[in-house]
């Protein structure tokens, strides 16, 4: 085996990215996991995107990462979420099927220049003088290696919860990774806590009564997540969704069994999502609810499992037994899987700086649930932007940095880095102050030149992106050319009643005209991203004037080792929340909790005065 450049451990969604980017920057890279045949795995809904998720999973595409390209070629449904809101919120969202999805990842990973895939249980990282040097697998083979990402999962320490019953393991059937945690208390001198998640339980396709539900297609026009899918050519074969409820009956079965509940009996003791409760805690957090929405979720097109999108739990057996069959439509439904509840060990993300990196140890970087995520898309972004910063410290490159104004992946690890987390955090558009200029159908505009600054777009993006951006500026140029009753079709489309589709119909007979639509025909997503730009360029540009005088204060770098406790009138509270977050920017600074403008600016003269001191001591 060649040395590594950067070894990445864990083959989920987190992994897969870590180790595709740094490859395709050019590093060798070694992707360690413990079963290579769970590379790319499902562990619960098998699905990518939604609300907050799907602008993620652009993002993803247009940095040149894997899960875009992976869910449009395994995807079995397609549906644009929030279309009666703006724009600005629509959610791409595909249900997938998860044993092709696999089955892309591995061989897309299989094909990377630089990548090697090793079977191994990590049991340690190596530590030398503050500095990482490599990993110590459980066989007792160390592998060195000047960078390592961390991409554990749930696998750390992992206990399954069903009723009374726990046991270890990463997920249902495979093994927990029982060792790491203590390696990182103690070689890399980083403080853990734990945190739980749970699963739904999958039925027998064929033991549905579907004339029970109500039939959920996919969109007619499908619209993929990668720019290099052909959006003209882009025609999936669709398979349905249905929709059932909870009633009363399955309340009643919950209520008189809480007290076998994992999450009531006290023997779970570690906090879950608030935003995917339990249907435990559904019951008991909304007790004036008499139903609550179950989605059955296909699992793929060679299986029978379905999916109870809505009913996670970790009741006994027995119980679930009792609540599913009192569900309309599952009567006699068969349980293939029950579903069970984790607990898990992650890294309290103030421990990292904004590029992942960990503050206590140089060159060990942490990405994925480990980091206190929840979901597919915040593990694979937290992963991209982990192997991308590791590959270019290496090269002794500049940092990747992604703003709050420039990325929900910014958003995600600004606020993970700088307030913490209390409970699995997860994407959603109220996230992003400047969600109008953050939407699903603009991040290639807004990221892939980056991308191609720092060599994570290959040549097919480029060219794809290039005609993208020549065709956008083309059709803006039009629709501020082309004017009906002294008003620009630009200006036209500022409101929020006239459709694109009328516009173009009204917009006269001239050549310049039929130019537009022609390019509507022909680059339909070029003309769908100015259009929106028209929409939102009143708002966008009171946005960027904020963005602008916070872009004033993240440009005010912080020393790494100043010393907050010699700040004279800064309060006692500031200075021990400055300590411990060690904040690399004034702005980011402002963003922590319990911090106010006015200790900015006393952090802003000390600053200032420590500045001018040091050009004194120059002269």
């Amino acid at each position: 085996m060649v040395r590594p450049d950067i070894i990445v451990v864990g083959g989920g969604h987190a992994g897969i990215e870590a180790a595709a980017a740094a490859a395709r920057m050019g590093c060798q890279t070694a992707l360690v996991t413990m079963d290579v045949r769970a590379i790319g795995r499902m562990s619960c809904n098998p699905a990518i995107g939604g609300i907050g998720k799907g602008q993620i999973v652009r993002e993803i595409d247009a940095l040149g990462g894997v899960m875009g390209l992976a869910a449009d070629a395994t995807a079995m449904q397609f549906r644009m979420l929030n279309r009666s809101k703006g724009k600005a919120v629509w959610g791409p969202r595909c249900q997938s099927d998860r044993h092709a999805y696999e089955r892309f990842v591995q061989a897309h990973l299989a094909s990377l220049a630089n990548l090697e895939i090793i079977q191994g249980e990590v049991t340690a990282v190596l530590v030398e003088n503050g500095h990482v040097r490599g990993a110590r697998l459980a066989d007792g083979q160390e592998i060195l290696a000047p960078a390592v990402v961390l991409t554990a999962g749930t696998f750390l320490s992992g206990v399954l919860h069903r009723g009374d019953r726990t046991w270890p393991g990463g997920r249902i059937g495979e093994s927990a990774a029982g060792k790491l945690s203590q390696s990182l208390r103690e070689n890399a001198g980083l403080t853990l806590g734990r945190l739980k998640t749970g699963t739904c339980a999958r039925l027998a396709a064929e033991s549905i009564d579907y004339s029970k539900c109500e039939r959920q297609d996919g969109d007619a026009q499908p619209v993929p997540f990668s720019l290099l899918t052909d959006p003209a050519s882009f025609l999936p074969r669709q398979a349905p969704c249905w929709i059932t409820n909870t009633n009363p009956r399955v309340h009643a079965v919950i209520r008189d069994n809480l007290a076998r509940s994992p999450m009531y009996s006290g023997q779970i003791t570690a906090t879950g999502p608030r935003y995917c409760p339990s249907i435990e805690t559904k019951v008991v957090r909304f007790a004036d609810k008499d139903r609550h929405q179950l989605f059955l979720e296909p699992e793929g097109r060679d299986t029978n499992w379905v999916y109870i999108n809505g009913l996670s739990t970790s009741v006994p057996v027995d119980v679930q037994e009792a609540m599913i069959h009192a569900v309309e439509g599952l009567e006699h439904a068969q349980i293939l899987q029950h579903g069970y509840a984790i607990e898990y060990d992650y890294v309290p993300p103030t421990q990292l700086a904004s590029t992942l990196e960990t503050k206590t140890v140089a060159g060990l970087y942490l990405a994925g649930q480990l980091n206190g995520t929840t979901g597919y898309e915040e593990a694979a972004a937290l992963g991209l932007m982990a192997g991308a910063n590791a590959a270019r410290k290496l090269r002794g490159q500049g940092e990747i940095v992604l703003g709050r104004e420039q990325a929900y992946i910014g958003v995600m690890i600004d606020d993970l880095v700088t307030k913490g987390v209390l409970e699995p955090y997860r994407m959603f558009t109220s996230r992003a102050e400047h969600r109008l200029q953050l939407r699903a159908d603009n991040a290639d505009m807004r990221l892939t030149e980056l991308a191609r600054s720092v060599h994570l777009a290959d040549e097919a993006r480029l060219a794809a992106f290039s005609a993208l951006a020549a065709a956008a500026d083309r059709a803006m140029a039009l629709l501020r050319q082309i004017r009906i009753d002294g008003q620009s079709l630009a200006e036209r489309l500022a409101n929020p009643q006239m459709a694109l589709a009328h516009v173009l119909q009204t917009a006269g007979d001239s050549a310049a005209a039929g130019e537009l639509r022609g390019l509507a025909a022909s680059a339909p997503r070029a003309v769908e991203i100015v259009a929106a730009d028209c929409l939102y360029a009143g708002y966008v540009g009171r946005q960027q004037r904020q963005v602008a005088q916070m872009t004033q204060l993240d440009r005010r770098l912080i020393p790494p080792s100043l010393d907050y406790a010699a700040i004279a009138h800064l309060r006692h509270e500031a200075r021990q929340r400055l300590a411990e977050i060690r904040p690399r920017t004034l702005g980011q600074a402002l963003r922590i909790s319990g911090i106010t403008p006015a200790d900015i600016n006393v952090l802003a003269v000390h600053l200032h005065a420590v500045l001018h001191a040091e050009k004194d001591d120059a002269r």
